[in-house]
């Protein structure tokens, strides 16, 4: 899939190299920023679409899936920024090549938006 012409500017959030803190402990360095454009954004349907959970507040988990252009390197360990707003990514985004054809489709990744 090549960049969708109307598409969306998402942003990943990757966690930056690993620096050392004063007792040479390991720690995540500065978040690394990427924007994608070309992208589409959708609401999930059916079951994973969202749940709600009121154990001692009010949590809403939505989920999303994104759309990015083949070869987009996005990661379990990435959020994506979408207008103002921080998903996690859920599980590992998959693309697929025809092995007839090769032509190729987007880069897909759940996310997940969680509020309460």
């Amino acid at each position: 899939m090549r960049e969708l012409p109307h598409g969306d500017v998402v942003t990943i959030v990757r966690p930056g190299p690993s620096t050392q803190d004063e007792y040479g402990n390991d720690k995540p360095g500065p978040p690394v920023e990427i924007p994608v454009t070309g992208c589409a954004f959708a609401p999930r349907s059916g079951s994973g679409a969202s749940t709600e959970l009121t154990d001692a507040r009010d949590t809403v988990i939505t989920g999303f899936t994104l759309y990015a252009p083949y070869g987009t390197d996005i990661r379990a360990t990435d959020r994506i920024r979408v207008d103002g707003q921080m998903y996690e990514v859920e599980g590992l985004p998959g693309s697929f090549r025809s092995p007839f054809t090769g032509s190729t489709g987007p880069v897909v990744a759940a996310l997940e938006l969680v509020t309460g």
